[in-house]
């Protein structure tokens, strides 16, 4: 496959998962509009965003359990930060942050104990989303997991996360530049995986 090729694949993948997990939770009641709009809250943006931001925890750290963990985390520091933010685009961006860096933090110690055992249980939603894709989406998604943590981080935040390079780049602490490097070595190393030839990180 191209490297056009490959590249289209990730974002075909990554693009369905993020339409599977924003689809309305039909187990949850219809919020009705109020007469006029209200500050936003942060329920309202648990609500609206904890899905995305559980499947992109789970994109970095392959463990839905230790994902939504992060995730719980991510808004709990918002909340104690919560009056120091402008608007609704600074919440988003401090949780982005704060799930790449609590994600990075997982992957440290998992490293370090060397003992990570895979979950018998995950989350039902995102079990549900991963079941709906494709064998090929299946195989882009397994090649994800072979990733080095930044590769995966830029490729995450860019085809799942919807992010630009500048929005990648203070999601992760690293220059325009880098992420654009960063992504082109990942986008070859998931088509040699792919192609099932051994990789160089």
């Amino acid at each position: 496959m191209s490297a056009g090729g490959i590249e289209r694949a990730v974002e075909q993948t990554l693009s369905r998962l993020r339409r599977l997990d924003s689809r309305p939770d039909s187990s949850l009641p219809v919020p009705t509009a109020p007469a006029q709009p209200a500050p936003r809250t942060l329920a309202d943006l648990y609500r609206d965003h904890r899905m995305q931001l559980v499947r992109l925890a789970i994109l970095l750290v392959d463990e839905p359990g230790t994902a939504e963990d992060v995730v719980q985390e991510a808004f709990t520091g918002l909340h104690r930060n919560w009056s120091g933010l402008r608007d609704e685009s600074a919440a988003l961006g401090y949780l982005r942050i704060a799930v790449v860096n609590g994600s990075r933090s997982v992957l440290r110690r998992r490293r370090t104990a060397r003992d990570y055992v895979p979950p018998h249980q995950v989350n039902a939603r995102s079990a549900e989303s991963l079941a709906m894709l494709s064998a090929e989406h299946q195989a882009v998604v397994d090649a994800l997991a072979t990733l080095p943590p930044r590769q995966r981080e830029v490729l995450v935040l860019r085809y799942y996360g919807g992010l630009s390079e500048a929005e990648i780049a203070d999601a992760t602490g690293i220059s325009r530049g880098t992420v654009k490097s960063t992504a082109s070595r990942a986008l070859d190393t998931v088509a040699k995986v792919m192609a099932g030839r051994p990789t160089r990180r």
